[in-house]
């Protein structure tokens, strides 16, 4: 982004460290303070009442939820580094200026929408 934007991008980073201050506060929440989500899941599904499929699908479901919020605050953290780099709103793939209405609704995009797309369509 150009240095007349410089405005811009201090709003991002600090959109960008409020939306991570939320996720952690999140997941301290769910994981009941300084238990482990898997220590939580463990004891959330010790209940010899429910069938061994819902168990599983239960526990599937909090490591599903695990694995993003973990993605989740790996994408903040890679934005927040493109910001210190001075490469933040520029598509890591083809380098074009990202559109400022695709970062205020995805702070986090690291691809312009084209970019993206081909990445989506290749996975």
């Amino acid at each position: 982004m150009t240095s007349s934007s410089t405005p811009s991008l201090s709003l991002y980073r600090e959109r960008l460290l409020q939306e991570r201050t939320q996720l952690l506060q999140r997941i301290a929440e769910q994981r009941g303070g300084l238990v482990s989500r898997v220590d939580m899941a463990a004891e959330h599904f010790d209940n010899s009442f429910q069938s061994r499929a819902q168990i599983r699908t239960e526990r599937q479901t909090e490591f599903a939820i695990n694995e993003h919020e973990t993605a989740e605050l790996g994408d903040i953290e890679a934005a927040l580094e493109r910001l210190d780099a001075g490469t933040y709103g520029q598509c890591s793939e083809c380098g074009v200026t990202i559109p400022p209405a695709r970062l205020n609704a995805y702070p986090t995009a690291k691809r312009c929408i084209d970019c993206q797309i081909l990445a989506e369509q290749h996975r």
